[in-house]
């Protein structure tokens, strides 16, 4: 076994420093079994006697986090007097003379700083920050090839199962999370020189002045305390949220990029997701192989003694990180762990990303999570000169249980349906309650946000320029009560209407809070008819979520798919993307449409609908031999009427709220989605009776070391003689732009399928061999592959009815479909290009002339 020496300085004595705490690194020597540390010896002790002193003191802390540096080193420059900071980062020197002007404060992993001082004043009080910076680990040869930290490490990761606090069978806490967004390195002057920000010069008065050289400035706040249940088998987890609140920007796109920010980090996990790029933990089972360690101090942590340990990357371009932790010296339990993300990683918008996690032993067996930190430093690489943005988020544990019988029984509970539940006064608690239930007071800004958000959102400056930028991200320009737009469907083009031009108006919620009423008018100058679509979504219920939605459409059919809800013909962009030598396929429907939408606690979801619509192609759509109405005549239209069930599963989906509608920042685990229509006949005119299934299995999977994976399962069933509209139409792409839901190759209505089975996979690779390349690794590329295949079957019925009738509608009875391609993503951080190429079927027996082998696409990707 290992044995270190110990650095034996008092925590607060002054000391005669020939060198700096830096050059201590490379003192450790190695002799057979035993590891000793040369130490700053007594004899070197400079503590001057005091007759009339000065006094200098003051706290050293990270400027990220705002947290103490324990142990750093401060001295007087040009001079052996110094000494080193408490575990709180406290100092204090009580000299007779202050022996130069400049402080020099030095800690491993952080940059080096110096502060001047007035040497002729009695007392001053100093706040000093420290930014970090890459830790750089010297080339040290060690007797025996055994290095003591790589040694103590081994010991970590052989260890883990026993100090891993999810080791216990149940446990619970209560939680104090806070969560901010600030404006940060903010140049005062800018608040006089800038047209913009002279209107906002009244926040000066709010910037925190811990650090005057680089202020912040809060602008978005929430708190929650909350009572936290963990059991481990079978897993299930409860949160009480007792209280919570919020100030600042409560937009959707602003929640969604903080959301990002919830997430528990295990640093004894093999990997830690960092806005959902995993990296490897400095104590995962293969750590060694991608880092390098040193052993830099020794310290008595209250009563246990801690041995700190640097880390830094073996090769850059790696999902890796740069830091320390300090680990107990018996039990090798992780005591306190600092950990950045530089922008050297492959991360877009962001800068830099610093966590902190600390832990305090209870009853000597356990060492439990007290303390949580998550910094992140978002947008380019800007300097000084310029401000950014800065999330922040601090969460702190009390009350911690472990192991108790009460917990499971709150847990198992049948009144605690929801995994997460909100008590009905938590929104609505008063100051006096915060102050009572805080972990740690705000500071002098926090205290002020709320005032001071009020009155920056009143400005009409503000709403000018939050218009404006809204505008330009959603398309939707609100005024009053009602939103104009999208701006994108204002114009398109089309063979049928030739120009199209369209309003679209909508309500907010300063008419109806839980009502969004919507709808457009289009004309078309070549057609010269009116279309129109009105819609009304009511939501009964946000949590778990209700609503009932009803829809008129008399319109083109602008669908990409029947799948792809996002997806739509009708804009600028479709307009300028399509391929040109491609003809059209387009009909008019006539639609009404209603749904019923319940989710409950556990992700398990129900949509009933029904759905009455005509269909009307335009050539080169046939409907001649194929259509028929009730009476079995020949027709031109198609009517059918169908109801549905669509079941869907997602475990644990996490969401964020807008206005009406919420964006899924998705599960963990597969999600399973099953359909099942059936066409009535006769019912308000429809012309055919059906039955149709649809079952589809999806989920996104991190892969070690190698990016991740998404697959989508489907397969479906039509049964019936039908018409092609009501067959399964397996979607094709048109167009330049890469659609992921359809099938790059394959052309809109080229096969057509009663029965099928198919599956989309995608490998996102990351940098991969791009990080290798001096030159091209500082541009961040990324890149993929994916393949796309269907295999399909029609009977000789529908086989009789829909082929060979003016069109090539084809069958994939005999040959499966299937794409593979490759591409270059994270092109200036947004762009994607993909290759892509059709396997099967080899040979298509007609319309040789639109026949595509190969194409390349191209799409706007934003991701971290």
């Amino acid at each position: 076994m290992f044995v270190f020496g110990i650095f034996t300085n008092p925590l607060s004595a002054q000391v005669n420093i020939d060198t700096t705490f830096q050059t201590m690194k490379d003192s450790i020597i190695q002799v057979h079994d035993s590891v000793t540390v040369d130490t700053l010896e007594p004899n070197k002790l400079n503590t001057p006697k005091a007759k009339k002193s000065s006094i200098i003191e003051g706290t050293i802390l990270d400027y990220t986090t705002a947290e103490p540096l324990s142990f750093a080193t401060i001295y007087f420059s040009g001079t052996a007097l110094g000494m080193r900071a408490d575990i709180d980062g406290k100092f204090k020197f009580n000299v007779e003379t202050i022996p130069s002007d400049t402080l020099i404060i030095s800690v491993i992993g952080y940059a080096k700083k110096a502060i001047r001082i007035n040497p002729h004043l009695p007392y001053q009080k100093l706040n000093i920050v420290l930014e970090r910076g890459a830790v750089q680990i010297k080339n040290v040869v060690f007797k025996y090839d055994r290095n003591p930290a790589l040694t103590l490490v081994k010991k970590v990761i052989k260890n883990k199962p026993f100090n891993n606090y999810d080791k216990a069978n149940n446990y619970s806490y209560e939680v104090y999370n806070k969560l901010e967004m600030d404006i940060n390195k903010i140049p005062k002057k800018s608040f006089k020189q800038s047209p913009i920000l002279k209107k906002f010069d009244f926040i000066q008065n709010y910037i925190d002045s811990t650090s005057e050289e680089k202020p912040f400035l809060p602008l978005f706040l929430t708190e929650t305390i909350s009572d936290y249940y963990y059991q481990k088998k079978p897993k299930k987890t409860k949160e009480f949220i007792k209280g919570s609140r919020i100030s600042g920007y409560k937009n959707q796109s602003v929640s969604q990029m903080l959301g990002s920010m919830y997430q528990n980090i295990n640093f004894y996990d093999n990997s830690i997701p960092i806005f959902n790029v995993g990296f490897v933990s400095p104590i995962a089972n293969d750590a060694p192989l991608f880092y390098k360690y040193e052993l830099t101090d020794t310290q008595w942590v209250g009563n246990k003694l801690c041995y700190q340990v640097v880390f830094m990357p073996k090769r850059s371009g790696e999902h890796t990180f740069n830091g320390d932790f300090w680990v107990h010296d018996s039990d090798f339990a992780i005591q306190k762990m600092n950990m950045i993300v530089t922008k050297e990683q492959n991360i877009n918008w962001v800068n830099k990303v610093t966590m902190m996690q600390e832990f305090t032993c209870l009853e000597d067996t356990l060492w439990f999570l007290t303390k949580d930190k998550f910094y992140v430093d978002f947008l380019p690489p800007h300097g000084d000169k310029i401000a950014g943005f800065l999330g922040r988020k601090t969460t702190t544990y009390k009350n911690i249980v472990v192991n108790h019988q009460n917990i499971e029984a709150i847990i198992e509970s049948k009144k605690n349906k929801a995994d997460t539940e909100l008590d009905e006064e938590a929104l609505n608690r008063n100051e006096t309650y915060w102050n009572g239930v805080r972990h740690d007071s705000l500071s002098k800004n926090e205290k002020a946000i709320y005032q001071m958000i009020d009155t920056i959102q009143s400005l009409p400056i503000y709403k000018k320029y939050y218009s404006i930028f809204y505008l330009l991200g959603t398309g939707i320009k609100e005024v009053g009560p009602l939103e104009i737009g999208p701006i994108y469907n204002l114009y398109s083009s089309n063979s049928i209407e030739g120009p199209r031009f369209r309003l679209s108006l909508g309500t907010t919620p300063k008419l109806f809070k839980n009502i969004y009423l919507k709808g457009y008018v289009a004309y078309g100058t070549l057609d010269q008819k009116i279309k129109y679509n009105v819609s009304g979504l009511w939501i009964l219920r946000r949590h778990p979520r209700r609503f009932i939605y009803a829809e008129y459409k008399h319109d083109l059919d602008n669908s990409v798919s029947q799948y792809d809800e996002a997806g739509s013909l009708d804009n600028i962009f479709s307009t300028i993307g399509r391929k040109s030598n491609v003809p059209w396929k387009l009909a008019f429907v006539d639609k009404k449409r209603i749904e019923y939408f319940n989710s409950y606690f556990n992700g398990f979801s129900t949509l009933f609908s029904f759905e009455q619509k005509q269909f009307s192609p335009y050539s080169p759509l046939p409907y001649l031999g194929i259509f028929y109405n009730n009476d079995g005549a020949p027709s031109s239209v198609i009517n059918t009427s169908e109801l549905g069930l669509e079941c869907r599963f997602a475990f644990r989906e996490q969401f964020v709220e807008g206005n009406y509608y919420r964006t899924s920042l998705g599960t963990k685990y597969p999600i399973i989605k099953l359909y099942a229509g059936v066409g009535i006949r006769n019912l308000l005119g429809s012309d055919y009776s059906y039955t149709k299934f649809r079952l589809t299995l999806s989920d996104n999977l991190k892969i070690k070391h190698a990016g991740s994976i998404y697959y989508n399962l489907f397969a479906g069933k039509v049964f019936g003689t039908l018409p092609y509209p009501i067959l399964e139409v397996h979607p094709g792409n048109e167009f330049y732009y890469y659609n992921s839901h359809a099938f790059s190759m394959m052309y809109r209505y080229e096969y057509i399928s009663d029965a099928y089975v198919g599956a989309i996979v995608e490998h996102s690779l990351g940098s991969l061999f791009f990080k290798y390349i001096p030159l091209v690794k500082k541009m961040k590329l990324r890149t993929f592959w994916n393949a796309k295949g269907v295999y399909g079957n029609l009977s000789t019925a529908n086989q009789a009815l829909n082929l060979n009738k003016g069109y090539y509608f084809q069958s994939l009875a005999k040959s499966p479909y299937l794409e593979v391609g490759t591409g270059i993503e994270n092109i200036f951080k947004v762009l994607r290009v993909d290759f892509v190429w059709r396997l099967l079927p080899y040979r298509t027996p007609t319309n040789d002339a639109y026949f595509r082998r190969f194409g390349i696409f191209g799409s706007l990707k934003f991701a971290f």
